[in-house]
């Protein structure tokens, strides 16, 4: 075989699985009518999705970037990421232990929205662990030289969080002209924020921390009431 007749096969090979990844998105977040995980589970998500505060979405965030990141294939950050599962705050559980003053915890009164909070991380997990899939078959569509180029830029301590946010962006702009579908360019956005966040941890492990926190504001400030809507979608 010639040298260079690896390149356009390895082309094929991308394209092919960005189209499988787009039929595979294309489906993530409907689900057919009928089909229901728990109706207490769903009106919990609805309540604490659409009117929690800023530190709830926030820790459902933190939840689905950790989660796809737990869930991919053939990554070298196990360590990294194990020790920032430790670092992450706990999903808030039901508290019904006596205070010392003898009176009920004051988690009493969300403890009708807390109630399915197991259910509720279920859900988040769910999704994660389907965009990880999709973000599996997508590895060879992402450029070495984007990560290693984003990954330099998240390393430079001089950069804000500002920056890092901006240099992500651009990063998810070059590959959406890169790879342009009809599916909704936020649903996309979210897959490939996921991905990069990936790439750049795979790339160097001690960024995980870093670009962790990167993705998690990005998604806060770009797409949080995309990915709100994906949890109650999930939930029906």
């Amino acid at each position: 075989m010639c040298r260079g007749a690896g390149v356009p096969m390895a082309r094929r090979a991308a394209g092919a699985g960005w189209r499988s990844a787009v039929r595979t998105l294309s489906l993530l977040g409907h689900r057919e009518p009928g089909v229901s995980w728990s109706c207490r589970a769903a009106q919990a998500m609805d309540c604490e999705v659409s009117n929690g505060s800023g530190l709830q979405d926030e820790r459902i965030t933190n939840l689905l970037v950790f989660g796809f990141l737990q869930s991919c294939s053939n990554h070298s950050f196990h360590a990294e990421l194990e020790a920032l599962g430790r670092e992450l705050p706990q999903w808030e559980e039901p508290d019904e232990e006596l205070q010392t003053d003898g009176n009920r915890s004051s988690h009493a009164h969300v403890g009708r929205i807390e109630a399915d909070s197991e259910s509720q991380e279920d859900v988040i997990r769910n999704i994660a662990r389907q965009l990880a899939q999709v973000g599996d078959s997508l590895d060879r569509s992402i450029p070495p030289g984007l990560v290693n180029r984003l990954a330099l830029q998240l390393r430079n301590a001089g950069r804000s969080e500002e920056d890092r946010r901006r240099d992500l962006a651009s990063a998810l702009e070059q590959l959406l002209q890169a790879h342009p579908t009809d599916m909704d360019k936020e649903k996309t956005m979210l897959v490939l924020a996921l991905l990069l966040a990936k790439e750049v941890a795979n790339h160097t492990p001690s960024l995980l921390r870093d670009v962790f926190r990167t993705t998690v504001n990005f998604i806060n400030q770009n797409l949080r009431a995309y990915v709100r809507s994906l949890a109650r979608n999930e939930t029906d």
